[in-house]
């Protein structure tokens, strides 16, 4: 049975079963697949995954998991510029928006004021 290790990073453990979270875990399969069909068989939507690095290199969701590799999945980086790796989305998850009750209308003008789209 071929294995290779594999880390989830933040927001992406909250898809994993508890004792798979926060620690590297580790995959078996039969015969090479796509990294993107592993990430989705440990239970973690591909759409929430900004950034794969397999033994220390930036890849894309059609990488091949080879016997002995080290992946390591991140979500939408938020303060670091990721910019010069390979980005899977071409736009971030993240939008802030927000809908408020009626009589929130105040916080909803402020919300206006400072740049969030809020109704």
């Amino acid at each position: 049975m071929k294995r290779a290790d594999v880390r989830f990073y933040a927001e992406l453990n909250d898809f994993l079963p508890p004792g798979r979270r926060r620690r590297t875990t580790w995959y078996a399969f039969e015969v090479s697949g796509s990294v993107k069909d592993m990430i989705e068989a440990l239970g973690v939507p591909h759409t929430e995954v900004d950034l794969v690095v397999a033994n220390g290199n930036s890849v894309d969701f059609s990488y091949r998991v080879q016997h002995g590799d080290r992946i390591s999945v991140y979500p939408v980086f938020e303060a670091i510029d990721i910019s010069p790796l390979i980005r899977l989305r071409p736009q971030p998850l993240r939008d802030l928006r927000f809908v408020a009750d009626t009589h929130l209308g105040r916080l909803t003008a402020y919300l206006r004021m400072v740049g969030f789209d809020a109704v």
